[in-house]
């Protein structure tokens, strides 16, 4: 077991109709003029925006508002946010959507809390000092971005997505109805599940400490997820169900599945998956279900051990035979499950085709994005990660 520090200061409101409870919230934080934002319309059809915009005004907090945020979120739109939040002297940033408005949401309140361009921190040139203290209501389960440090943006001059972390982007509350996720297509609400997963398993897969509990955590909320993910294939409107996932994708990757670990997790695969979503703009989740079945044929025997326990403690296979034939059943059952929520499992399933050129280049992206290497349960180069899109074809 490793020495970590465990931090998570996001207060959590859950259940329905706390999004009526926002502009209390707000007002709780002593903020003189809010910036509500969102994504390309759909909290607009849904009435929540009204809803929200209602309790602010009942809450007597000022607001302007900025939508537009897609996923992959994009550096120009940061960039607009923030010259409208100085502009206009906003203090307190509101994000009512999913992983991307929130994500967009922090990189606007880094670059007003910080002179000099936002990107930096993106492209790891330097630390963020401070960040606007933002706010979330969550409509969508997946990246955990209402509970963590990390922020995911993309530049589009080059299509370049990157990853940024910083206590200072932790969120002071997040609203987490889920009866708001239930307006979501089945295949977006598919790639919330595959994104909680993968969080969690970028922590479970590594070459370190361990501690039994936090294993313990980790494995009870993947089985929790596939569960309910399973029922929410036959039963979309299941509030227990929403509501399991919703939970899992906050503690998936707010720090808690990793506790005792190795510091920082793998995040091989969330690597290689920025590189697809950055270049051919695809669902994160999707991106990671293409991507994962070759990482984990790539290096299984070099985490054997954690292999071989995934898939008797999560996906529940057969325990005779050797590790070796465990480890590879367990990862077929888990592609087995993509396929059962019409997650892909191959990049041609993503309706892409990228030649060896693409590929090499993805690869030579990755390398840079990670100074050089990436992983914990094997460490990947740039020949490493190459491979692993090749298979992944």
């Amino acid at each position: 077991m490793y020495n970590f520090n465990y931090y998570t200061p996001t207060k959590v409101v859950f259940g329905k109709n706390t999004e009526d409870q926002c502009g209390g919230l707000v007002k709780e934080q002593g903020c003189k003029k809010v910036l509500i934002h969102y994504g390309s319309g759909s909290v607009r059809r849904s009435g929540l925006l009204d809803k929200v915009k209602a309790s602010l005004d009942d809450a007597e907090v000022d607001y302007i508002e900025l939508g537009g945020a897609v996923p992959n979120p994009r550096l120009s739109l940061v960039y607009e946010g923030i010259e409208l939040a100085k502009k206009e002297g906003v203090d307190f940033i509101l994000a009512v959507g999913g992983g991307s408005v929130i994500d967009s949401a922090k990189a606007i309140g880094y670059g007003v809390a910080n002179e000099g361009d936002v990107w930096d921190f993106y492209d790891r040139k330097r630390q963020a000092a401070g960040c606007l203290p933002i706010g979330v209501v969550l409509t969508i389960a997946a990246t955990g971005s209402e509970m963590s440090n990390s922020s995911v943006i993309t530049k589009e001059e080059g299509w370049v997505k990157r990853g940024y972390s910083s206590d200072y982007g932790r969120p002071r509350f997040a609203i987490m109805n889920p009866e708001l996720t239930m307006t979501l297509p089945d295949y977006q609400t598919a790639c919330g599940c595959t994104d909680i997963l993968m969080h969690t398993m970028e922590r479970y897969f590594t070459n370190g400490g361990n501690m039994e509990i936090t294993d313990s955590i980790a494995e009870g909320l993947m089985r929790t997820v596939i569960e309910n993910a399973r029922i929410l294939v036959r039963d979309p409107k299941n509030y227990d169900a929403r509501a399991e996932v919703m939970w899992a994708g906050s503690l998936s990757h707010n720090g808690l599945t990793g506790c005792g670990a190795v510091v920082g997790g793998d995040f091989a695969s969330h690597a290689l998956e920025h590189e697809i979503g950055g270049i051919y703009d695809v669902a994160h989740g999707a991106g990671l279900a293409a991507i994962w079945g070759s990482w984990a044929r790539y290096v299984y025997k070099d985490c054997l051990p954690r292999f071989e326990k995934f898939a008797m403690n999560v996906m529940q296979v057969d325990p005779e035979g050797t590790a070796d034939d465990v480890a590879l059943r367990g990862i077929e059952a888990m592609e087995d499950f993509y396929r059962e929520i019409k997650m892909p499992t191959s990049i041609h399933e993503l309706g892409i085709d990228p030649g060896d050129d693409e590929l090499k280049l993805m690869a030579h992206k990755c390398s840079i994005g990670c100074k050089g290497s990436k992983g914990s349960a094997k460490v990947l180069h740039e020949e490493d990660m190459y491979k692993i899109y090749k298979a992944a074809l």
